[in-house]
């Protein structure tokens, strides 16, 4: 079958493999050399990898390299409202009847094999891409690295890892060196890889292998160092010092994820305007993004609404520190999760900061946490918590009872998400 909108073909390739994640990159090389290996003709590629930081990463080496005049494509996942989003070509999203022209090519080549949603749309980025002129191509892992659909190019320009943490453990391994390791399987022989602050024993791993490799190493620590001082921030390497505006992007976590977005920049040959548009044009929804219109925050009343995508302890730990870097307010949290996360990971710093915290269960999804559960680990890491059918729900209700309160809604990209899309 073929043909349709891109709703309902990607609907079809939600059905073709019983698994949603199942790393292999067989079936990847299979439809690829059925589609003439479009990823042999991509512009060149820098490669991100990481557990946290990589997509807000990629936003910033992306606004760097558009405000230094380069024509820029990026492969993102998982999208926030609409497939689309996942593939920007030099001039901007993707649109729709290129979308389903590539998803149809995809369907067609693929024969009804087995394969899984993120593979198959993989491939249509890729032929995408391959049919767009352009200067540089990001692309984002989806999970892990070394087994991930992206890791099928050959020789990138640049590979980047973000910092590894404990995530998607029942694919990549218990540990965080099993992590790393999984991570570090996008670097390739003799291409360079910008490395971002590290836990010591991950940090290990990505090093034996860049030396197995002759990868040279761009290690945060060791050859760039990035900080915040009076208000602006300070990168330097061998190459000297740059005195920069604060990243547009908000948390300390963004200083450094500014400073491997520098590295890179730097790596690719580009200058300091590349660098200052790197953090002063950067744009990562959901990623303590303040919500200012909609109905949502028309039903906050004078109480701020923001919303967040973080789902895993350190994603927990960051956003913590960044809220208390706010001016101060009652803060309340709206969390749904996912029942692969480590939950009470992610609840325990925020358990410091905030005063309470309202579950809900995120909807369309079959691996939502029930709200129910969400709100006995918050109990469990000392937050006061409750139930609500809704988001909706929860404003109306945080908002009456605390008008002048601080609302985040978090725990899942997935709620993000459907948030953007009721909120638009």
């Amino acid at each position: 079958m073929s043909g349709g909108t891109s709703d309902a073909l990607l609907a079809r390739m939600m059905a073709l493999h019983p698994k949603i994640i199942d790393l292999t990159l067989d079936r990847v090389w299979r439809l690829l050399a059925a589609l003439d290996h479009p990823e042999r003709r991509l512009a060149p590629v820098v490669h991100v990898a990481g557990t946290n930081g990589k997509g807000s990463t990629l936003a910033m080496i992306r606004a760097g390299l558009t405000g230094a005049g380069q024509r820029v494509q990026a492969y993102t996942s998982p999208h926030l409202a609409r497939f689309h989003e996942r593939i920007r070509l030099a001039d901007g999203l993707i649109a729709e009847d290129a979308l389903t022209a590539v998803l149809d090519e995809c369907e067609r080549a693929n024969g009804g094999q087995p394969i899984t949603y993120f593979e198959i749309t993989t491939c249509a980025a890729f032929l995408a891409f391959s049919r767009d002129p352009a200067d540089v191509c990001l692309l984002e892992v989806g999970l892990g690295g070394r087994l991930d659909a992206t890791n099928v190019i050959e020789r990138p320009a640049l590979t980047v890892i973000a910092p590894v943490d404990l995530d998607h453990q029942q694919y990549l391994g218990e540990t965080l060196p099993e992590i790393a390791a999984e991570k570090a399987g996008i670097l390739k022989r003799g291409v360079p890889c910008v490395v971002g602050p590290q836990q010591e024993s991950a940090l290990a791993v990505i090093e034996a292998q860049a030396a197995r490799l002759g990868a040279p190493l761009l290690a945060h620590g060791q050859h760039w160092h990035v900080w915040e001082e009076r208000g602006r921030l300070v990168y330097q390497d061998e190459r000297g010092l740059l005195d920069l505006p604060p990243p547009r992007l908000i948390g300390a976590h963004q200083v450094q994820n500014a400073g491997m977005a520098i590295a890179a920049l730097r790596a690719l040959g580009m200058d300091e305007t590349a660098c200052e548009a790197a953090l002063t044009q950067a744009d990562w929804p959901a990623r303590l993004q303040r919500l200012r219109h909609g109905p949502l925050v028309d039903a906050a009343g004078r109480a701020e609404l923001w919303l967040d995508g973080g789902h895993n302890p350190a994603a927990g730990a960051a956003l913590a520190e960044a809220l208390t870097r706010l001016p101060l307010r009652p803060l309340h949290l709206i969390c749904g999760m996912l029942n692969t996360k480590d939950v009470a990971g992610f609840m325990r710093p925020l358990a410091a900061v905030a005063d309470s915290l309202t579950a809900v269960s995120i909807p369309g999804e079959a691996a939502t946490l029930p709200a129910e559960t969400t709100a006995a680990a918050a109990k469990a890491a000392g937050l006061p918590a409750t139930t609500a059918l809704d988001v909706a729900e929860a404003v109306a209700r945080i908002a009456a009872a605390q008008p002048n309160a601080r609302i985040l809604i978090c725990g899942s990209l997935y709620l993000a998400g459907r948030v953007l899309t009721d909120n638009s």
